[in-house]
């Protein structure tokens, strides 16, 4: 394994000012570096800089060396770059970010999901901003942000094609509470991230409806094996899925209460149960506007199962998940349709 040689003090500069923004600036502030979170709202960014704490992270202030800004210009001497917008915004708010970011300044990304449109990951989109001229690293796994603000044990993986950048990008984000694997995986370690979170939306409908253990855990069981169906077809390992960043994520994110994703599809279920006459679309858009975080597992969806089609691979649970959320189809028919379909020999991917 090659060991990567990291300067004494870096400067790294987080894209976005979400809740995993703020919990990484307090991993990365830990080790002494110079920690800079951009955010491409002025009034947060201010709001933020000066209040030390976000109403979107309780419980978690900022160390007093991390900075705040809104100014693209802290871009231009950063040594090392995170991003943690969203995967639908990174295209156009990178875009302007880029021509700031220095020639072979690494990039790790911890956003999870698949473009509408592109069916780009994000180190896809990220390159293509950049016109290639940065290595790019994913950063995954099971991480509730709220337990990091806590400091509560958590393991990640760094992956990249970039021996240099997956090893410095593990030794920067390894901390007390922290531990980070590696991976030369980033297409399985993206569409892991990407899918569980459609997993996760069906979770939270379970939970919602009161289905039961039972019914969660085949969920989860067989929900894996169409995460890594995706991934072994688009080029992805399939060991990767059985990693930290597959099964792990896939359990974190479907059984922590603080999940957006299980909590979107909770919201979801039970809307559709207690509004009578309500359109499934309306119960979505409620769903939606009682969620104040983006909900990366929507569009997901949509670009998943839009992929899916396009290469001829089976995702009923996806599918199900597609069909309740944009072709109005109620959870106890989509249910009925998975309970029916014809038994044979278990396969995973």
């Amino acid at each position: 394994m090659t060991h990567a040689k990291v300067p004494p003090q870096e400067h790294i500069v987080i894209a976005g000012d979400g809740q995993m923004s703020l919990v990484l600036a307090d991993v990365l502030a830990f080790h002494e570096h110079r920690v800079t979170i951009w955010s491409p709202f002025p009034e947060s960014a201010k709001a933020l800089e000066e209040a030390r704490v976000s109403p979107r992270m309780k419980g978690l202030r900022l160390p007093d060396a991390v900075r705040v800004v809104a100014d693209v210009l802290a871009f231009e001497d950063a040594t090392i770059v995170v991003n943690a917008l969203p995967t639908q915004y990174i295209r156009v708010s990178f875009g302007q970010l880029a021509s700031h970011v220095q020639d072979g300044i690494g990039i790790v990304c911890v956003a999870k999901g698949i473009e509408l449109g592109t069916f780009e990951r994000p180190s896809e989109i990220l390159q293509a901003v950049t016109n290639g001229r940065c290595p790019i690293a994913a950063l995954s796994g099971p991480t509730v942000a709220a337990e990091l603000a806590r400091r509560l044990p958590a393991v990640m993986l760094a992956a990249s094609t970039d021996e240099v950048l997956r090893a410095r990008t593990a030794h920067l984000f390894t901390s007390p509470w922290t531990r980070v694997y590696q991976s030369d995986d980033p297409v399985g370690v993206e569409l892991a991230g990407a899918c569980k979170n459609v997993i996760a939306i069906a979770a939270g409908m379970i939970d919602g409806l009161g289905l039961g253990s039972n019914a969660k855990s085949a969920l989860l069981a067989r929900g894996l094996s169409e995460m890594a169906r995706v991934g072994v077809a688009m080029g992805g390992k399939l060991e990767t899925f059985f990693g930290v960043a597959g099964v792990g994520d896939l359990a974190t994110t479907c059984f922590a209460p603080e999940g957006r994703n299980r909590a979107f599809g909770e919201r979801l279920a039970r809307a559709m149960l207690s509004s009578s006459g309500a359109t499934a679309a309306s119960a979505v858009e409620r769903a939606l506007a009682e969620t104040s975080s983006v909900v990366e597992g929507v569009p997901t969806c949509k670009a998943v199962v839009e992929l899916a089609r396009a290469r001829g691979i089976d995702l009923p649970i996806i599918e199900a998940v597609h069909g309740i959320l944009f072709e109005g189809l109620a959870p106890k028919d989509a249910i009925a349709i998975l309970m029916s379909r014809a038994a044979h020999a278990e396969r995973v991917g």
